[in-house]
């Protein structure tokens, strides 16, 4: 099992606005705080944005060798993958591919793939209840 996942980020404040947002609506709740980073929490796996000092760039590119998104179960079947897509440029987040949206990642697979302003990119995929 993951024990947990940790982002650099470029600005902390644009990665709880986004970041924030999302894991609270896919059911994490807020796990650490301090002054460089936070963390939410889903059972005993947590993900961590963090603005490291030692942070080399300014922005993620998912294109490059390295994380390229990371995919979530959007609860709430379909309406509620719809509802967050709703939502999601409030939070600094953009649809990518929607020419083919919902259907990015073929026909049968339900999912919207969504990048924020720093350059990452999850996928979220459809459960239905």
């Amino acid at each position: 099992m993951l024990h947990h996942v940790e982002l650099w980020v470029p600005d902390l404040g644009r990665a709880i606005t986004s970041w924030g947002w999302l894991l609270e609506r896919l059911g994490h709740e807020p796990h650490q705080d301090w002054p460089a980073g936070r963390s939410w929490r889903a059972g005993e796996t947590y993900l961590v944005v963090e603005e490291s000092p030692a942070l080399r760039g300014d922005r993620h590119d998912r294109l490059r060798p390295g994380l390229n998104h990371l995919a979530f179960h959007a609860p709430g079947g379909r309406a509620g993958l719809d509802a967050l897509v709703e939502e999601a440029p409030r939070h600094g987040w953009s649809l990518l591919f929607p020419d083919r949206h919902p259907y990015a990642g073929g026909p049968e697979h339900y999912a919207a793939y969504l990048e924020n302003g720093d350059g990452f990119e999850v996928e979220l995929v459809a459960r239905e209840p």
